[in-house]
């Protein structure tokens, strides 16, 4: 049988594997993992069979808890099921893995390990979470590689099938689950072969059948349930047998050896690393330079963790081993060691001359691991054999950590390094993974692809990690030493360190707008003195002009790709690589058009011409470093945390720098001080265009636009370049519109919302002149941009309390409490939250559900919550996914029970108190719902009790920040609402309690990248969605006005500004629950044109009716008036269609799924029709008569 040799990521292979074996999937998105769901969703929906001759039944449950559920569900009626997970998503399904092993169902779950959130969230990988699962009844098959999930992960299925065992399959999250990697693809025919009918038969027998019914689940008394749990665990004892038989199954099949522990390295080896997962490549790489060095080490690599068989670990192990070094990729707080290292210290317990065994930890939330530090513990074991230690970190407080000493070059000689930065959402990590399959899949190169992100959603940097050679790359770290280096954008010059490991005679390609002849005075001395002492060759490309010319404005990696294959012909000749991207890029944007399909045939035969070299100076290699400057001005946690990880060196920050920290809070504000300066184009303000509406202010995605009132002395002291007019409204200022070019995220949205004015306003056929138009940064920058920026928004006063909020052009003159975040550029969901860190910011707590809103609100070290010029701001904090309304609820009732007992404190100590005292008191007490009156009272309570020295006023003063009343804000995304927090949003707003939920709506998980809501509609393409959503959208307003007491309102910041800020106003002053729905146009949404249109898009969503805006007060009812008040215009229904056409998760449908697509956008507009219809009546009943005492 000829081989079949592909390149792909580890969960692609996972999902390949398990989808031989999968009747039915239960499945929820959850990062690392979705990719597994997906590629099983998109093969069903293709038709792609199973074993069985079907195509798998894929269910999208409401969490993972719920996907669990349907599995064991699923089981128990008798069909072969899986499911796909990571993290907090794993810890969700231990119930139920507690149900499906007790009744040995031979279930299989696939995680991409990860990390859990602890002191903080984290996406990247580690084995915390399955080590959680260690004690459920599954079965642990842990596999190394994208090659070892191809071949391995079957056995997973075939073993839990034969024994009834469940099966629990991990490997790496992110370093394994996506590293694009050329590997032999397992032929079903080998499963087929292998697989044991005559189990599924029995499986399928024993399932529950009305014609041979059982019952299963019971509740079993002290008398014998410790019997039958005893008896259970007994079914385990074959279990690493069959396994054992299925590996060499699979090896006689495909040539490489697999045993439930593996061993590598020297037959005679005393020195032995015993691990699980990816480090064990490297591990490999380090054993084989050390062996060569004639060094005795080796490495035991765990496949089978649960159940841990002696038998085949002493198998494996080398009799000769003297020093055991144990390492744990989790950690576990107040415990003895890890649990590999106890497992391994407790099969030698008792043994005679068993060797020395030590344990450490690595590579938590995918910390690099490289050679240097595996010789490190190496030499560690047959050295000091610190014991435990740790890898990786800097420990200066206990000083576990191994100091590496010794760089060591473990590199195959005939491999190419290469290291692409990019930003985020420019393309550049698809970029990548498309190049390493072209070069993978069609020459005889093994390929590694593997990025490297921060956690903003786009403008964040991203580095790619691309490895090419004539042997299988086993390198499981990041490119340290690359031969080439491309960058996609020039900012990035004076913020890290790009080339400092570029090789001898290496390649150096920079994307920037500069011209050849600036270039030497753009580029920094110390990137010049590299390429000189290196001899390297420097390209530049002005990718960003391309790109616009040909209509992908912000996409420059298609561009940069072709560039990279022109300088690469080594690798792939480039008119061979030319042909190969046209081909790719036809089937990657076949269902986008072919108009698309030629943008990128445009890029691509334009990237390799535009290309221009820079001669390197000999004379560069004497320049000097330019001195560095540290500006003590900045925060010390900026200084010493935020400044250094922004720089991409968090990896040498020591434990002590957080020793304040130890919570991982953050100071708020420190966004600020980022200043990223990733827009290649901004906005230029034009005073005498402007009508001072401020539409573009409260549009911002970012808050880099602000309007200003300046006082006549403020005036006089501002830097050259400041603008001014006379202020609309305020006689006594001048009006100013401040861009901060190196906040700017360049999408634009400002641009598109600018009404402009008339030259003449009397003339009809006189088109308005936008007040806003774009700019080079590098224009805005020579124009002093930056200092008039850090003048307005740090020294200028903002005159919020003067302009008051009842409008929107006047609630913009209030600070943004909210600015910089890491959102998408022209994000829809970011100027709604904005806009309530406006009208309640400095008395505001939130409670934040994972998702976006808590990526861009709180990755480290960025807080875009700040404070007012009292210290007064956001307090926010993030729990779950699933739990964020009760996590609110808490904060709230926590809250109004310490005002509670400072009411009670206060009335209790009446008789103690002056009767000024005891007015002030009552005055409280009687405004204890009046979040301004309380703000205003504030000052006034601690002035006066303050300096009274009785333990009834200091109990009053130790509960003084319970004084304001608190404005709480609960924030998430429709999947969080709408799904997986459903339940507990649904208790919440079914209690009285004074709390404020905004959901920004944008009909599909947009974080963890596209997936299907029950938020999504009719016909939309998303995720476990591919050919078109069948049902309709599920309405939330509906289901919480059904209450009777909340305060609901659905808004629309495109349709209508003012509906905006009045919305927020009346929900926040509502004694009671309130839900606001906001509708959020999304990067995943594809609007033509892009999110630069959003703000159109969203007021076309308004006026088709697609999303109608009202508002619901149950305040109006005690009046006798309708609560329900429709705020939109009648629709236009003949816009219907044309709203849909602009988005690709419709327009897309037509291509995918032609034979529904027509009748899937007809039940669209017909569902939209028939709640437009509801509200009608809503509208019309009459509450004259309602009794409402």
């Amino acid at each position: 049988m000829a081989k079949k040799i592909m390149a792909m990521d580890g969960n692609y292979a996972a999902a390949y594997t398990a989808y031989a074996f999968t009747e039915v999937a239960g499945i929820y998105p959850i990062t690392p993992s979705s990719n597994m769901a997906e590629y099983t969703d998109d093969w069903a929906a293709q038709g792609k069979k199973n074993l069985f001759g079907m195509p798998v039944k894929v269910v999208e449950m409401q969490s993972e808890a719920g996907a669990a559920g349907t599995v064991h569900g699923s089981l128990q009626a008798g069909a072969l099921t899986t499911t796909y997970t990571a993290s907090q998503g794993l810890l969700l399904k231990i119930p139920n893995m507690y149900k499906i092993a007790g009744q040995l169902l031979p279930g299989v779950i696939h995680v991409s390990a990860r990390a859990l959130a602890a002191q903080s969230l984290a996406i990247f990988g580690d084995h915390q979470d399955v080590m959680a699962c260690r004690q459920t009844g599954f079965a642990m098959l842990c596999t190394n590689s994208v090659q070892e999930v191809m071949d391995l992960g079957g056995v997973a299925h075939l073993t839990a099938i034969k024994t009834g065992v469940p099966f629990l399959h991990f490997f790496d999250g992110f370093r394994t689950s996506h590293e694009v990697n050329t590997v032999e693809v397992m032929d079903y025919e080998v499963f087929d072969r292998l697989l044991d009918r005559e189990a599924v038969a029995r499986f399928r027998a024993a399932a529950l059948n009305p014609q041979n019914p059982k019952t299963r689940g019971s509740a079993q008394n002290d008398d014998v349930y410790f019997q039958t749990r005893e008896l259970q665990a007994q079914h385990y004892a074959g279990v690493a047998d069959v396994v054992e038989e299925y590996m060499k199954g699979i090896s006689e099949a495909c040539g490489r050896t697999y045993h439930p522990f593996n061993y590598y390295g020297a037959e005679d080896a005393t020195d032995v690393i015993v691990a699980m997962g990816s480090v064990n490549q490297a591990i490999e790489e380090t054993v084989d330079y050390l062996v060569g060095q004639g060094k005795k080490v080796g490495v035991l690599e765990v496949h089978l963790y649960r159940p841990f068989s002696e038998k085949y670990f002493f198998a494996a192990m080398p009799s000769t081993v003297k020093r055991v070094a144990v390492i744990d990729r989790t950690i576990e707080q107040g415990a003895l060691g890890e649990p590999l290292y106890l497992d391994v210290k407790s099969v030698y317990y008792g043994k005679e001359n068993a060797p020395l065994i030590i344990g450490g930890r690595y590579g938590l939330a995918s910390k690099d691991t490289t050679p240097d530090m595996i010789n490190a513990i190496y030499q560690n074991l047959a050295g000091e054999a610190k014991n435990p230690f740790t890898v990786g970190i800097n420990d200066d407080i206990k000083h576990t950590s191994l100091e590496v000493t010794e760089h060591i070059d473990v590199a195959d000689p005939t491999t190419t390094e290469l290291l692409f930065f990019g930003l985020g959402s420019d393309g550049t990590v698809g970029a990548c993974k498309n190049t390493s399959k072209i070069i993978g899949d069609n020459t005889d190169l093994y390929s590694q692809s593997y990025a490297a992100y921060d956690s903003k959603k786009s403008g964040g940097s991203t580095r790619l990690h691309l490895r090419f050679g004539k042997n299988p790359i086993r390198s499981t770290y990041l490119v340290n030493n690359p031969h080439f280096v491309s960058c996609s954008t020039d900012a990035y010059l004076a913020k890290f360190d790009m080339i400092d490991g570029l090789r001898q005679g290496g390649t150096f390609l920079l994307n920037t707008v500069c011209p050849v002849e600036e270039i030497e005075t753009l580029l920094p001395n110390r990137y010049k003195r590299i390429l000189a002492e290196r001899n390297a060759k420097f390209y530049i490309i002005n990718a960003n002009k391309l790109a616009v010319e040909i209509g992908l404005k912000g996409k420059t990696n298609t561009i940069m790709q072709s560039a990279f294959f022109k300088l690469n012909q080594h690798i792939l000749p480039y008119e061979k690589a030319k042909e190969l991207m046209k081909a790719y890029a036809a089937k990657t944007f076949a269902k986008k058009g072919q108009a698309i399909i030629e943008r990128n045939y445009n890029a691509i035969d334009g990237g390799g011409d535009l290309l221009v070299e820079v001669p390197v100076k000999p004379e560069w290699a004497l320049l000097q470093d330019e001195a560095a400057v540290v500006d003590m001005s900045r925060p010390e946690f900026v200084r010493e945390i935020a400044d250094p990880i922004n720089a991409l060196k968090g990896d040498s920050l020591p434990l002590s720098v957080f020793k304040k920290y130890t919570d991982s809070h953050m100071p708020q504000g420190t966004a600020a001080y980022e200043k990223r300066g990733v827009a290649t184009d901004v906005p230029h303000w034009t005073p005498e265009n402007c009508i001072q509406c401020n539409q573009c202010a409260f549009v911002c995605p970012h808050a880099a636009i602000r309007p200003f009132l300046a006082t006549a002395e403020e005036e006089a002291n501002a830097p050259e370049g400041s603008k001014f007019l006379p202020a609309v409204g305020f006689k006594e200022h001048k009006y100013s519109l401040v861009i901060s070019p190196m906040d700017c995220t360049g999408c634009g949205v400002c641009i598109t919302v600018c009404p402009g004015k008339k030259a003449n306003p009397r003339d009809p056929e006189c088109k308005p002149t936008k007040a806003l138009a774009p700019q080079t940064i590098q224009a805005a920058i020579e124009a002093n941009g930056p200092a008039v920026c850090d003048y307005f928004y740090n020294k200028v006063s903002y005159k919020g309390k003067l302009a008051g909020t009842n409008n929107v052009k006047n609630a913009q003159f209030s600070k943004p409490l909210f600015e910089f975040s890491g959102a998408c550029a022209g994000c829809g969901e970011t100027p709604y939250v904005k806009a309530v860190s406006q009208l309640f910011g400095e008395r505001m707590v939130v409670a934040n559900a994972t998702g976006c809103t808590s990526i861009y609100s709180g990755s480290f070290p960025a807080t875009p919550y700040t404070t007012n010029e009292l210290g007064y701001g956001p307090a926010w904090a993030n729990s779950l996914f699933e739990d964020n309304a009760e996590f609110g609820f808490g904060m709230q009732t926590a809250a109004e029970t310490m005002r509670d007992r400072l009411q009670t404190v206060m009335v209790n100590n009446y008789e103690h108190m002056t009767e000024e005292q005891k007015a002030l008191c009552e005055e409280w007490i009687v405004n204890r719902k009046n979040g301004e009156k309380t703000l205003e009272l504030k000052p006034v309570i601690e002035a006066t009790f303050g300096a009274i020295d009785t333990p009834w006023a200091k109990e009053i003063m130790s509960l003084k920040q319970f004084i304001v009343k608190r404005s709480q804000w609960i924030i998430g995304g429709d999947g969080w609402a709408y799904d997986i927090g459903y339940g507990g949003l649904d208790h919440v707003i079914a209690n009285q309690l004074d709390v404020n939920i905004l959901v920004v709506d944008t009909e599909v998980y947009s974080n963890t990248g596209g997936q299907s809501s029950k938020s999504a509609r009719h016909g939309s393409i998303a995720k476990f969605t591919a050919s078109g959503k069948p049902g309709k959208k599920k309405d939330l307003a509906a289901i919480a006005m059904s209450y009777g007491h909340v305060y609901v309102a659905t808004i629309c910041h495109g349709a209508s500004p003012a509906q905006v800020i009045k919305a927020l106003k009346e929900a926040e002053a509502y004694d009671g629950p309130s839900i606001i729905i906001a509708y959020s146009p999304c990067i995943a949404h594809n609007i033509k044109g892009g999110l630069y249109n959003a703000q159109l898009e969203a007021k076309l969503a308004t006026e088709c009716g697609y999303f109608p805006l009202f508002r619901y007060n149950p305040d109006l009812a005690l009046e006798g008036k309708n609560p329900f008040q429709l705020d939109s215009k009648e629709p236009n229904w003949d816009r219907y269609n044309e709203f849909l056409m602009q988005e690709g998760r419709y327009a897309q449908l037509k291509a995918l799924n032609p034979a529904e697509a027509e009748a899937l956008l007809e039940a669209n507009l017909k569902d939209a029709q028939r709640r437009y219809r509801y509200y009608q009546r809503m509208l019309a009943m009459d509450y004259s008569n309602e009794n409402v005492k």
